[in-house]
């Protein structure tokens, strides 16, 4: 699993590979497209989803669609809601939003505060417990 910026997951392991987080031009891009190949209204939501996945299920490092429409050949109706609300939640336990509300937000602070800081964090403690700090000059 690899880590992003704030040492989150950028991915998470689903059945048939992983969903990768998206930017916010491939989750525009993936709305057009499935706008694009919505026939009315009521295929819109599903295609966009199909679209989603297209972009964010990858298989060994590697997009498992080619677009939406591979993804809408492929898999039943289903898989894709399942998948997208997989995307979903995933996504937003990595990008939390201000409406959220103040006790989700005070939550997500102080577990973001309380995680390691430093990639030496903890390294050092033997050769600390060896080496006590001094509290002044002895001479």
């Amino acid at each position: 699993m690899d880590l992003g910026f704030w040492t989150g997951p950028d991915r998470i392991k689903v059945g048939g590979g992983e969903l990768r987080l998206l930017s916010a031009r491939e989750v525009l891009e993936a709305r057009r497209e499935g706008d694009a190949l919505a026939q009315d209204g009521r295929e819109r939501a599903l295609c966009r989803n199909a679209c989603l996945i297209a972009r964010a299920l990858e298989r060994k490092g590697r997009p498992a669609f080619e677009n939406g429409q591979a993804v809408l050949d492929a898999m039943r109706v289903e898989d894709i809601a399942r998948l997208a609300n997989a995307w979903a939640a995933f996504n937003r336990d990595c990008n939390p939003s201000a409406l959220d509300g103040e006790e989700e937000i005070q939550r997500r602070k102080k577990a973001w505060s309380t995680r390691l800081m430093s990639a030496f964090n903890g390294a050092c403690s033997a050769c600390s417990a060896l080496c006590p700090p001094r509290s002044g000059r002895k001479t």
